[in-house]
């Protein structure tokens, strides 16, 4: 089969070149997930093993779709061993194998959000600490910042600027909880989501055979949505694809709008200077959009600084305009959005989306759209695996996989009830700790371990431990189907919510059946692909590493979609209602930094981009936020969208506002920097009527100074030749010892200094 038959000229270069490291940019709708596709069918079709073949993805659903689709193109059986998953997942079967390494055993837990929260609010109460102030998910928040960045809790200790913004929060024991949470974490034989990143970069970095073994299998490294990698993730890639650097990275730097999770920006804006022979190809015919909403998004993101330029075009029809509606109030804004659905789409409901910033504001929607009985769904949702009954009954099975699994011992130990309270469980906990063993292995003899409790209460935990005995003992000659509908049955699990007659029990009896199908289907799906026996432990590992995005909805009711921009990345829709385009909510007003801002901006190109024939986009001027009314005012995002693509209409207002006087994009003057095109602040400025400030001397607040060593992540160490102002700017001139003399903005370098 010819694949490029199937592919535009750009999108043909970028697939043929195999030589060295390239870098696919990508915009919106142009056939990204098809150029890494057939890269990957094309590298089969010459002759490379599947499992030479490394390629990363970020969700699952998108590793699984691209998998079938690359076996339509080559042989059967030919794209069967791919490495291909999310960074998480790979890392995971890794793992597996290297887990002894690194003191873990291969059946270790993986612990989700839920999970970790619940070991930081035990942490939290050990140390009496004012769960106001150590809030369980701003402190795994900052512990999760601190991994993907490959800081250590010793290391997290000694940074002076983090201890700093510890120090004005409050949070004076932050770095020791860091440290007793890791501990905790080992204890259990367990690692949270974060951990598989740092621990993969852990093993390769102390273990050189483990790492030259690796690169020696994997010849070609692919990664889609490059630009959403962290430093791990980029960490990572990078030891992998080393020394032949056979790299290839797709993506779109206006995209990238998950700073808040880690992702770094730099990754993709640098791919080339860490890669200096790296070819660069561009994709810019948009097959999803119109014209006008592809020209309304260009002339939005052309005003961001640090971008790696390109001019994205259609070849659809012309299309209507952007509709821009101003109301009085929030809730009018949610009765114009909910009547527009009405008058045009209630026929086709699957087909509009409506995005908004926060999640706060899909309440207003929710009430209109219940008012006019129109159907819809909030994406983002409580997941499937998320639910009580449904987490409770993969414990059991955790807790058999791995007995150190303390967390999920805690879950299941009363469950359904044994008369095993909770303060039995606190001395269990106590005496675990004190012998350094599991809670599981002091439930089993408790006199041995001196556990202070009743004769009765040590005969529950010992047939409790005997029963997770078994199971353990039953894994290795049960399949994952069989080996789940006997632990749900032996347990009483199943039987107790089948007791429970109300809508809620019938419901949570329902989502145990569903567990069973998904674990029977799982099973299947393996034996189709020649695998004889499933482990529960199999099924473990692919269900723990699942998002929302990766389940699949089984309501085919058709339904307006409610969704926050961040979870719309990835998606498409004909119809987009884009609400609450005000300033102080889009941007945040959280978002104060110029890099902050060009963040913000790229959220809302993600949201533009996102419709396929329509795009409306509201603000109101008035909106009920944190208790109280406040005025607001339309976004700056608003003035940054060349006019000629928009349309002002004001439902609620008899005087339309008029739109700002906005510079066409052929009047904008360009340069070049680094080898990329950028607006010029100043020539838009003068254009846009803003004030001119460039003559304006500002104070340099850097304490760099020429002469000072410093360490760059991507060019290495270097001496700092000057500090200046330059358009508004603050930048540094660094000589490296590598790569020589370059200019860097201060406010995004991320420079250590050497002693």
């Amino acid at each position: 089969m010819d694949i490029f038959n199937d592919l535009n000229v750009s999108q043909q270069a970028a697939v043929s070149y195999t030589d060295g490291p390239c870098l696919v940019i990508a915009g919106a709708g142009s056939g990204k997930t098809r150029v890494l596709t057939y890269k990957i069918a094309y590298l089969l079709q010459r002759g490379v093993a599947a499992n030479h073949i490394l390629a990363l993805t970020f969700t699952n659903k998108a590793a699984r779709e691209m998998k079938s689709r690359i076996a339509s193109l080559v042989p059967e059986g030919d794209a069967r061993y791919l490495w291909m998953g999310t960074f998480h997942s790979i890392c995971a079967k890794i793992l597996r194998q290297e887990a002894e390494k690194l003191g873990y055993t291969r059946d270790y837990s993986i612990y989700d959000t839920t999970d970790s929260k619940s070991v930081i609010k035990q942490i939290i109460k050990q140390k009496q600490l004012d769960d106001n102030i150590y809030k369980p998910t701003l402190v795994l928040s900052r512990i999760s910042a601190a991994k993907n960045a490959l800081v250590s809790y010793d290391a997290y200790a000694k940074d002076r600027q983090t201890s700093e913004r510890d120090r004005m929060d409050r949070m004076y024991e932050m770095s020791e909880l860091y440290r007793l949470y890791e501990m905790q974490l080992k204890a259990s034989n367990a690692m949270d989501f974060d951990d598989l990143l740092k621990n993969i970069c852990l093993l390769f970095q102390t273990n050189t055979d483990v790492l030259h073994y690796y690169q020696s299998i994997f010849e070609y490294v692919l990664v889609d949505e490059y630009q959403d990698t962290n430093y791990a993730q980029y960490m990572i890639v990078k030891m992998l694809a080393e020394p032949e650097n056979k790299i290839s990275v797709v993506g779109d730097d206006a995209q990238s709008i998950y700073s808040f999770r880690g992702a770094d920006i730099r990754n993709i804006l640098t791919f080339r200077h860490g890669y200096p022979d790296a070819k660069l190809f561009k994709l810019e015919q948009n097959y999803r959009s119109t014209q006008t909403i592809v020209k309304a998004a260009n002339s939005l993101i052309h005003h961001n600084e640090n971008q790696i330029y390109k001019e994205v075009f259609s070849e659809k029809a012309v299309g209507d305009t952007i509709q821009l509606n101003s109301y009085t109030s929030d809730r009018e804004e949610a009765s114009g959005v909910v009547s527009i659905i009405k008058k045009k789409y209630l026929k086709s409901l699957d087909d509009v989306a409506v995005l908004y910033r926060t999640n706060a504001q899909s309440r207003v929607f929710e009430n209109e759209l219940r008012k006019s009985n129109i159907a819809y769904r909030i994406f983002g949702g409580m997941s499937f695996y998320q639910r009580k009954e449904v987490k409770d009954a993969l414990a059991f099975f955790r807790l058999a996989a791995n007995e150190s699994d303390n967390e999920a011992f805690q879950r299941v130990v009363d469950l359904p009830s044994r008369g095993i309270g909770d303060m039995t469980v606190r001395k269990v906990s106590e005496c675990a700790i004190k012998d350094h063993c599991c809670m599981l292995a002091v439930a089993a003899n408790p006199v041995e371990h001196d556990l202070h409790v009743s004769v009765t209460t040590m005969k529950r935990l010992r047939d409790f431990a005997r029963m997770m005995q078994g199971f353990t003992e039953a894994m290795d000659s049960k399949n994952a189907y069989d080996f789940a509908e006997s632990v749900l049955r032996e347990t009483g699990l199943m039987a107790a919510l089948a007791a429970d007659t109300s809508q809620e029990g019938r419901e949570r009896k329902e989502n145990l059946d569903e567990l069973l199908s998904a674990i029977h289907d799982f099973v299947d799906q393996r034996m189709q692909e020649g695998i004889d026996f499933t482990p529960i432990q199999d099924f473990l590992a692919e269900v723990s590493l699942l998002t929302d995005q990766d389940e699949n909805l089984k309501d085919v009711t058709p339904r307006v979609t409610l969704m926050t921009v961040h979870s719309a990345k990835g998606l498409e829709f004909p119809y987009v209602f884009i609400a609450g385009m005000e300033e102080n909510l889009f941007p945040s007003q959280y978002c104060t930094k110029p890099q902050e801002i060009e963040e913000e901006r790229r959220l809302l190109y993600v949201a533009i981009t996102r419709a396929m024939s329509n795009v409306y986009i509201s603000f109101a001027k008035s909106r009920f936020r944190n208790g109280s009314v406040g005025f607001a005012s339309p976004s700056r995002f608003l003035n940054d969208i060349d006019r000629s693509y928009l349309h002002l209409s004001s439902p609620t207002s008899p005087s339309p506002r008029p739109m700002p006087v906005y510079p066409r994009k052929e009047e904008q003057e360009r340069v070049e920097i680094d080898g990329r095109k950028l607006n010029s602040l100043q020539s838009l400025n003068k254009q846009s009527g803003k004030k001119d400030n460039s003559q304006i001397v500002k104070t340099i607040t850097s304490d760099w100074k020429p002469g000072d060593k410093v360490e760059h992540k991507v060019f290495g160490q270097g001496t700092v030749k000057g500090v200046y102002i330059d358009n508004d700017n603050e930048k540094i001139d660094i000589v490296f010892d590598k790569v020589g003399k370059k200019t860097l903005l201060l406010a995004y370098a991320k420079l250590s200094r050497v002693d």
